[in-house]
């Protein structure tokens, strides 16, 4: 007899194996892929290697944690990182209104249109970023620059010749304007997707009570997509974490101090100053700081599915 008193002999659970073997190839992949690069960058770490260790193949010196001392010990690496942090933060809060911007207007516009932008948007995301990088280079060229002519045609403005980069603010403004450009299009579909999924009784019923298009989406649209907002959020600020193409080809290959984001300064670190154990350092620290991202991003989702 069972506990209950139904005669039936309680059945155990067995572990559902299926969704472990369907992420076992995704998992073994990036395993091969990224296991050995990451267990190399950390031992790299804790060494010391030179150029001579690196041609003569010879084994480097063990260093422990100096190459962290020396790196978190530098005023400018910090400065590095606060640099990296708020463009993050500018990247990703642009990408993201832009991209529900351009999802709500994909969603209330007429079919045709609507398959127009879409058209568009998968250009774009298509477009390489060696391409993109050259193309914002000429729009905004000091000598032969379109932006420049278009601004100059304004009455009281003068920019003939005006080299954006000169001053970082100005030149990290451009970066900003290519990473956007590359990351509109995932926000935008993505957000697109979870705007269908939005029953439109909520929000006519929002509008017959009263409310005004903003109230309708911050209290009606905006928690229906919360699942799907948080994703492209968490993973824009991780992408943009790490940016490095972008900053690199807009600067010709040789970037400047002020214009150093980790990425840039690992690269830099590693194969200009050939200080390489200093670079692998710097890297893993992005590693850890980009891990401690994936976690919040983690906690929101499993957040959302409680709440849900």
């Amino acid at each position: 007899m069972s506990a209950d008193g139904s005669g039936r002999r309680p059945t155990r659970r067995r572990p559902r194996l299926l969704p472990y073997l369907l992420i076992a190839p995704t998992a073994l992949a990036l395993l091969l892929v990224l296991g050995y690069p990451l267990v190399d960058m950390v031992v790299l770490a804790f060494q010391d290697m030179t150029r001579e260790q690196l041609f003569s193949g010879a084994a480097p010196p063990w260093a422990g944690l100096e190459q962290f001392r020396r790196v978190l010990g530098d005023g400018f690496f910090w400065t590095v990182v606060a640099r990296t942090v708020v463009f993050t933060a500018v990247c990703v809060a642009l990408t993201v209104l832009c991209g529900l911007f351009t999802a709500r207007l994909m969603h209330r516009a007429s079919p045709w249109v609507r398959a127009t932008i879409a058209g568009m948007l998968v250009t774009v995301w298509a477009m390489p970023v060696m391409v993109a990088a050259s193309v914002f280079r000429w729009l905004f060229d000091a000598d032969y620059g379109v932006v420049n002519w278009l601004l100059s045609r304004l009455p009281g403005v003068d920019l003939a010749r005006h080299n954006w980069f000169t001053d970082p603010w100005q030149g990290f403004a451009v970066i900003v304007a290519v990473v956007v450009w590359g990351s509109l299009p995932f926000a935008a579909i993505t957000l697109r997707a979870a705007l269908a999924q939005v029953p439109p009784e909520l929000e006519e019923s929002a509008v017959l009570d009263g409310a005004r298009p903003f109230q309708v989406l911050r209290h009606v649209v905006l928690p229906t997509i919360r699942p799907v907002l948080v994703m492209v959020t968490t993973l824009s600020a991780i992408w943009d974490f790490g940016v490095f193409n972008q900053i690199w080809l807009m600067r010709g290959g040789q970037p400047e101090r002020e214009y150093y984001l980790l990425g840039v300064y690992s690269f830099i670190e590693s194969f200009a100053v050939n200080r390489y154990s200093a670079g692998a350092a710097i890297a893993l620290v992005t590693v850890v700081l980009l891990l401690a991202g994936s976690v919040v991003h983690l906690r929101q989702m499993f957040r959302t599915g409680e709440v849900e």
